[in-house]
């Protein structure tokens, strides 16, 4: 069985999360986030882009998975779960129907009973369903934050995983920095990237990495299409580092051939901004504090009116298709207190439409009992790749 983590480390989330069930007056919670899956069991897979719950009661009975056949093996040599049971694909399959057995077995009936809402696992048709295999059976109640929650505070171990994604992100920024220039290839420098992360022993990203160049530097997503670097330009990377499902994320925007002064006065801004932005992450104090030094060191810039809305987001072990582990967004006015434990990805934004100029720096910290531990070892600069 392939598990990244101590048994007693499972026991321990699992109580936590029955504990918080109790606290909200749930006999149980639906669980559809392949996060929480992870999280709860170790259960690893992308089959969660149909319809699979793992059910997990305030009480003492144990973990139950409902998923297809493909994902048998799956669940039982990646988790800690041993009642897994399968519903089949055919015409007239209702696995909301066999989930509704499942709770009948554990005594659910008439139940409140939570649910992961806010999921990629549980998909709106899916919803429509299971409502109708539970009408007038059983309360139901959005808990989408209750293991939510849980995960935002990582322990020591799942740290030391996102340390190492942290370093894993450091390495493939120095590959693609190495094999940028004028005339070069923007998918070998992402190859150069992501094949740093993959032979230091990472996992695939669940997402990215955004890369772009000439206008498409000015870009916040990834869009389709590859281009030749011009004798003069821009690249914006924006990517994970990811072990073990834990990502640490970096920005960084680079002057490819010769720089500019406008573009150094740029870059100046976004440092100064991220640094501001750090300096805020303090434990103890609102997560809106960390937007509020963003929105600062733009306005006092002249930037106010292209600034982002949000600053950054929280990382953890995350599943296709996005490795931002949300809620929490970093925006002013965001009343939760930075704790130790979390893992926050700051970015600085500045894109100057009308000079067709982008400049971004973001990095990846770990709130700690004083301060935040910035993961990076690679100091931000004005880099120029000639």
């Amino acid at each position: 069985m392939t598990l990244h983590f101590e048994t007693a480390e499972f026991d321990r989330r699992v109580a936590k999360a029955r504990q918080g069930l109790a606290e909200r007056g749930l006999a149980a919670i639906l669980l559809f986030a392949q996060e929480s899956h992870y999280y709860l069991s170790g259960y690893d897979t992308t089959g969660y882009v149909f319809f699979q719950c793992l059910v997990l009661t305030a009480d003492q009975q144990p973990l139950t998975l409902l998923t297809r056949r493909p994902d048998l093996e799956q669940a039982r040599r990646t988790s800690i779960i041993d009642d897994i049971r399968i519903w089949y694909d055919r015409e007239d399959a209702s696995p909301t129907d066999e989930l509704r057995d499942i709770l009948a077995e554990k005594g659910l009936a008439g139940a409140c009973i939570g649910i992961e809402l806010d999921s990629y696992g549980l998909r709106a048709h899916d919803y429509e369903q299971l409502k109708t295999s539970l009408d007038g059976w059983c309360e139901l109640e959005d808990a989408s934050a209750l293991v939510r929650g849980l995960r935002l505070i990582k322990s020591g171990a799942e740290l030391d995983y996102v340390r190492r994604a942290a370093e894993l992100a450091d390495a493939s920024l120095l590959a693609m920095l190495d094999t940028a220039g004028p005339g070069a290839f923007e998918g070998d420098i992402a190859a150069a990237g992501t094949g740093a992360i993959l032979s230091g022993g990472g996992d695939p990203a669940p997402s990215g990495p955004v890369l772009g160049s000439g206008e498409r530097a000015l870009l916040i997503r990834s869009a389709t299409g590859v281009r030749h670097l011009d004798e003069q330009d821009q690249l914006t990377m924006e990517f994970a580092g990811s072990y073990r499902h834990y990502c640490a994320c970096l920005m960084r925007t680079v002057a490819i051939g010769s720089g500019s002064e406008k573009h150094r006065q740029m870059f100046q801004i976004t440092q100064d901004a991220l640094s501001a932005m750090t300096e805020a992450a303090r434990p103890g104090r609102p997560l809106g504090e960390i937007d509020d030094a963003h929105r600062r060191v733009y306005d006092e810039n002249g930037y106010g009116d292209v600034r982002m809305a949000a600053c950054g987001y929280s990382l953890g072990a995350s599943f296709r298709p996005t490795w931002m582990d949300v809620p929490p967004m970093l925006f002013s006015g965001n009343p939760l207190s930075a704790q130790p434990g979390m893992v926050l990805f700051l970015h600085a934004i500045l894109i100057d439409s009308p000079a067709n100029l982008a400049m971004s720096l973001g990095h990846t910290i770990i709130i700690t009992e004083n301060s935040a531990d910035v993961l990076s070892r690679l100091e931000p600069d004005y880099i120029i790749c000639a």
